[in-house]
């Protein structure tokens, strides 16, 4: 692909937040789902890393819960029946996982989840174009063993160090910028293939709490008292708060409900130490958040939230 893209206008698109996608299925009976990614998927840094690994099948075998056990938590109270793998790698794109261990994820797949590299190339930041090119080739290997498969991209968040620091490719950029031009890649991947079902909006969701006051957009001048910090000490990775508004995220896309039904003692968010103030914050956010992408349509959040 010529790296020559007009990515100003696909950028313009993303911070539109309307990146394109599909209805979103009610889940089924017996899903399996799959996670691919990196250290933003198993929750490097954090205790979300060891949370639970037995509410999960690590196809590595390294005994790691992350991301795809909060889901799992949140699947179990929300009494959805889903069987939830992970494959990851630290520091690795999506093409790693193509090529180096494809043959640990085949197999017949209901939901496919994939996450690439925090700034698409390593190479070339904000270059979209290896990012798309691994996405497309990873969802035609799901599609061959389930042509039903469902495969979404989580559009992961903005990097206080790359925005911050001289030398990060967005220095001098507002803090969204970084996770816009993500959401625009994963938008590029979806036009370019449609058996990609659509993108999480993971970094909107961060974007999201920065503009509302929910949580400080830089760690680096000190972290406002009643603010979150959303990064953890490496200003790089995801804090405990960070990975649980990225599970929440994916749970309700995938779900098709509206993360506010878990309520504020969710059993998660409890283990994790949260209190029920912060937990009801963060699970209002990502409902948010998620109305705002179309990943949930109105009608569901204002269903689930007359439910008694």
């Amino acid at each position: 692909m010529n790296r020559q893209i007009a990515w100003p206008c696909l950028l313009a698109a993303a911070l539109g937040l309307a990146v394109p996608a599909r209805a979103t299925p009610e889940a089924g009976p017996a899903q399996t789902v799959l996670f691919v990614g990196n250290s933003f998927t198993f929750g490097a840094l954090s205790p979300v890393r060891a949370y639970r690994p037995e509410l999960v099948t690590d196809l590595n075998g390294e005994g790691i819960g992350g991301v795809p056990a909060l889901v799992a938590m949140f699947a179990k109270d929300a009494g959805l029946p889903w069987r939830i793998s992970l494959e990851t790698a630290p520091g690795e794109d999506l093409q790693f996982h193509y090529d180096k261990r494809r043959a640990r994820l085949a197999g017949r797949w209901d939901v496919v989840i994939l996450q690439g590299y925090s700034t698409l190339s390593k190479a070339h930041p904000g270059d979209p174009s290896e990012h798309v090119a691994a996405a497309v080739r990873l969802a035609a290997m799901v599609k061959r063993e389930n042509p039903a498969a469902r495969i979404d991209l989580v559009t992961t968040w903005s990097r206080a160090d790359q925005t911050y620091r001289p030398g990060g490719h967005w220095y001098g950029k507002p803090i969204t910028a970084m996770a816009g031009d993500i959401a625009a890649a994963n938008a590029l991947a979806i036009r370019t293939d449609a058996e990609i079902e659509g993108a999480i909006p993971v970094g909107q969701a961060w974007n999201r709490a920065m503009d509302e006051g929910v949580a400080d957009p830089n760690p680096y001048d000190g972290v406002a008292f009643g603010q979150l910090n959303l990064w953890t000490t490496d200003q790089y990775h995801a804090s405990a708060y960070g990975y649980y508004l990225e599970a929440l995220v994916i749970f309700g896309t995938v779900s098709g409900r509206d993360p506010r039904t878990l309520g504020a003692a969710e059993q998660a968010g409890f283990e994790l130490g949260f209190s029920p103030d912060i937990v009801a914050t963060i699970e209002r956010v990502a409902a948010e958040e998620l109305l705002a992408s179309g990943r949930i349509p109105a009608k569901v959040i204002k269903a689930d939230r007359a439910a008694p």
